[in-house]
């Protein structure tokens, strides 16, 4: 069966059952959440989340494998500003306490910037990071984000999280997650030879290392180093790369998660809507109904 949500809120009295509900009313049966604003860090303690509550929703209505997204705040590769660094091992080891009492296997990681410094230091900062964080008793696994190549950001390409990956102690506490409009906006060409692609991964990490799959087009063309998210079928990637992505055979068990952007809504362009209860039907659809799938996501959004 394909895995196959969102990333969906936690807020408000129900927290995570309130995830569990956004998730289950766009069809969906996994997700993914931040422990709190991925802004900063603060966070409610465990015992508000409503973590037994949303485990028995969920088990009601088939999710299951919820992901957990670490915040934007965390940089483990700043080595120049130290108080930075710190914060970023200390966070993370309290996410990943926290991903580990909501039920999830997997904490998604932006890797870091090196503000300047250099990516090889960058990348030593970030494994050394890692290596204060994680054990062999470690609760989750982090999954490290493939990146599209922006600013100073690491993990532009697999041989710079190889080098992580090469670094750290406990890498069998490490996973891969992939994002679409990450690696085509790095300049992977994920249209036209998705395989070739993987077998470069498979190479250098391996392909077991993918624990989750952000599912996004891109408003960019292949290469550009800008990271903008598009809606399924309205970018440069296009429906029928993605879908294949979707239901790639190596990745039938891997999570896929859609971060597309809210749309306009068609009779109401000044209100914005998320796309996702559409998207994931589309790509549920079987391949020779794509675009009756897409036709449908025009009528409800414009988009």
């Amino acid at each position: 069966m394909l895995k196959i949500g969102s990333h969906v809120g936690m807020k408000g009295k129900e927290m995570m059952l309130g995830s569990a509900k956004e998730a289950s009313s766009y069809g969906a049966n996994t997700f993914m959440i931040f422990t709190g604003a991925p802004q900063n860090t603060k966070r409610k303690p465990i015992t508000e989340l409503k973590i037994d509550e949303a485990w028995e929703y969920m088990n009601a209505h088939g999710i299951s494998e919820p992901v957990i997204h670490a915040p934007y705040i965390i940089n483990l590769g700043n080595s120049i500003h130290t108080e930075t660094y710190t914060l970023a091992a200390e966070f993370l080891a309290a996410d990943m306490e926290r991903a580990a009492a909501m039920g999830s296997h997997t904490l998604v990681l932006h890797p870091g910037s090196h503000v300047g410094a250099g990516a090889d230091t960058g990348i030593r900062q970030i494994a050394r990071g890692l290596n204060e964080v994680l054990s062999k008793n470690s609760p989750c696994h982090i999954a490290l984000e493939t990146m599209a190549g922006k600013g100073s950001e690491i993990g532009r390409n697999f041989e710079e999280l190889a080098a992580i990956f090469d670094q750290v102690v406990y890498n069998d506490k490490l996973r891969i997650c992939l994002d679409t409009c990450h690696m085509h906006d790095s300049g992977y060409d994920i249209v036209h030879d998705f395989d070739g692609v993987i077998e470069k991964l498979d190479r250098l990490i391996g392909k077991d290392r993918v624990s989750v799959i952000h599912v996004n087009d891109s408003k960019n063309p292949c290469g550009a180093g800008k990271d903008r998210h598009a809606n399924i079928g309205k970018g440069y990637i296009g429906l029928e790369a993605l879908y294949a992505i979707v239901h790639h055979p190596d990745f039938a068990d891997v999570p896929k998660i859609l971060e597309t952007p809210y749309c306009p809504l068609a009779d109401n362009p000044s209100k914005t809507a998320p796309p996702y209860k559409e998207e994931i039907a589309m790509l549920k659809k079987a391949s020779s109904t794509l675009h009756e799938g897409s036709s449908v996501l025009r009528q409800f959004m414009s988009v």
